[in-house]
């Protein structure tokens, strides 16, 4: 990226002294999305009062994807990236795949990305959620409005190759430890995993095995701490579980697979 212009500048300034540690970046993608002097004053505020980046774009780079991104609505962290790729690779043109807590739709998008002719499904609790997945995957999928399974059509009972969520998985007291910008503008249901952060991950091992084909798999991101536990509670529920992990992003997964 070349140095910053004078007006560039002075945004960089403005950012890095709200603490954006990326000023200079963030600057750039400011002012290059801005319609004019009053708009860029608008969206300078707004990433200085603490408002996801990614929120004011209006998108989120992910996977080599941009994807459609509203206010409100979680952003697609890099670290997923992972489990994405992670679901992708089990996967092949033809069969089934579910992305539930789907948020924007940034997981579901890879999948249709990578592996094209999937019977795509996502789905989420969240209103906004659910109208921003429907942006990013027209056409390519359907996306469901409701709590987990209580989301899906009933014809997909034993006959999911991959299912793959992004749970909530902060536990309750911690999230008062979070970044502002996470704390403040995601909702707390994408973030609230319970007590311990594995709530949601409990009661998607619980109900896996009604959805999942024989051999299919369940993948959840968690944390490195979480992680044993999780697969615990994976096993505990008939799959064959494993932690997996790739410290370049500081990302762990726990992938369960229903035998036969």
């Amino acid at each position: 990226m070349s140095p910053p212009n004078t007006a560039e500048a002075a945004t960089v300034l403005r950012l890095r002294a709200a603490g954006c540690v990326f000023a200079e970046d963030e600057a750039h993608l400011l002012h290059e999305a801005a319609t004019g002097s009053v708009h860029l004053e608008t969206l300078v505020t707004r990433r200085t009062g603490g408002e996801p980046l990614e929120q004011i774009l209006g998108w989120s780079a992910f996977a080599g994807l941009r994807i459609l991104l509203e206010p409100g609505v979680f952003v697609p962290r890099t670290r997923t990236e992972f489990l994405a790729e992670t679901a992708a690779a089990l996967l092949r043109p033809g069969d089934v795949a579910v992305d539930l807590c789907c948020g924007a739709g940034a997981i579901a998008a890879v999948l249709a990305a990578r592996v094209p002719g999937l019977d795509l499904h996502a789905a989420d609790i969240q209103p906004e959620a659910v109208h921003c997945a429907r942006r990013n995957l027209a056409g390519r999928g359907q996306v469901h409005a409701g709590d987990l399974f209580g989301a899906l059509p009933a014809d997909l009972t034993g006959r999911v190759g991959v299912l793959v969520a992004n749970t909530p998985y902060v536990p309750t007291d911690a999230i008062a430890r979070m970044p502002p910008e996470a704390r403040d503008h995601e909702p707390h249901v994408t973030l609230d995993g319970g007590p311990d952060g594995l709530d949601v991950q409990r009661r998607l091992a619980e109900g896996a095995g009604r959805w999942l084909a024989p051999g299919g798999y369940l993948l959840v991101e968690t944390s490195s701490a979480q992680g044993p536990t999780a697969a615990r509670i994976f096993s505990g529920h008939g799959l064959v579980a494993q932690v997996l992990t790739d410290d370049e992003v500081g990302a762990t997964v726990v992938r369960g697979r229903r035998p036969g």
